[in-house]
């Protein structure tokens, strides 16, 4: 495999990251040398962590990583990439269920930046039906959610509890 010299970006709300995101962070950043891993500031939904707080819990997650940075964006993903320099975007499909949005999103991206190319990677098969809005279902729930998110998240997340 040619080694891609340049950067890539993953971003989404990591709200809260979980197991399949650093999977795809893992994945990615043995493909590229220089992985953002890119934390909207969503005006449109309301996050269950702090910008703050999901920008260290990745931090944690992915510190052993060569490469990986976090930063914080908000408005059109085009417009970070350029900022940037960057024109890969990675993303995530776990199901067919992701297949029509992510076509459209990167559809729509094209569109509007031409330049930008969207890779797709697959997390390991044991992590396909992880999701963050899931993982927050079960903790509510009073479920363990120790299998589905890296130990700073679940840390995290009991520190609330006891709160």
């Amino acid at each position: 495999m040619k080694e891609n010299r340049e950067g890539a970006i993953y971003a989404g709300s990591f709200d809260p990251i979980t197991l399949g995101h650093l999977d795809l962070i893992q994945r990615a950043a043995k493909i590229f040398p220089r992985l953002i891993v890119a934390v909207a500031d969503n005006i449109e939904k309301v996050p269950s962590f702090s910008l703050e707080r999901r920008l260290a819990m990745i931090r944690e997650a992915v510190s052993p990583l060569p490469g990986v940075e976090v930063e914080a964006f908000s408005g059109l993903l085009i417009d970070y990439a350029a900022r940037k320099n960057i024109r890969v975007v990675v993303r995530g499909l776990r199901a067919i269920s992701d297949f029509e949005y992510e076509f459209q999103m990167v559809l729509t991206n094209r569109k509007l930046s031409p330049g930008l190319e969207t890779i797709f990677l697959m997390p390991g098969e044991s992590y396909t039906y992880i999701s963050s809005r899931m993982v927050k279902e079960i903790h509510s729930l009073g479920g363990d959610i120790t299998a589905f998110v890296p130990p700073g998240v679940a840390r995290v997340l009991a520190e609330t509890d006891e709160s």
